[in-house]
């Protein structure tokens, strides 16, 4: 099976969700059928990479970034979409800090990193903002052990300002 992680934008425009599924499905196609997608699940990218995943017909990973990450980080018009993938998930890992945190965050994305062989990036190409834990801190990682990131920002994709 080749294993693939995601990061990605939590905060894509409602006319862009279907453009990063369409891509990121595109993307994923050649491995149907011997996929397992990593993902913390977050709402956006990491969502709908999710949902791809079990589309094709592949295995899901999810990595939960702290104990109290349902509770205090999910909000309301994610939860349902959360739970329902958390509840087709193969394995389920939660981390083992308390609260979720940038440390926490970074954690989770040395963890998706460290399981997979490939990243899908959903990223516009801004560098990292400084504070770490971020979708370009994560690709920069990733470059840096050489592990082969696929950049997904299709035409006409932008982020909520």
């Amino acid at each position: 099976m080749t294993t693939i992680a995601v990061t990605g934008h939590m905060d894509l425009t409602e006319d862009s969700v279907h453009l990063v599924r369409d891509a990121l499905r595109e993307t994923l196609k050649p491995y149907a059928g011997d996929l397992t997608g990593v993902s913390c699940i977050a709402k956006g990218s990491d969502s709908l990479f999710a949902e791809v995943v079990l589309e094709l017909g592949g295995r899901l990973v999810a990595v939960i970034p702290s104990k109290d990450y349902r509770q205090a980080k999910v909000k309301p018009d994610h939860a349902e979409a959360f739970d329902r993938l958390i509840d087709a998930a193969a394995e389920v890992v939660v981390l083992d800090h308390e609260r979720a945190n940038r440390s926490a965050y970074e954690d989770a994305n040395r963890t998706l990193l460290q399981r997979a062989e490939r990243l899908v990036a959903v990223w516009n190409g801004e560098p990292p903002s400084g504070k770490g834990g971020g979708t370009a801190d994560t690709v920069v990682e990733a470059r840096s052990e050489r592990l082969p990131v696929d950049v997904v920002w299709p035409q006409g994709a932008a982020r909520k300002s």
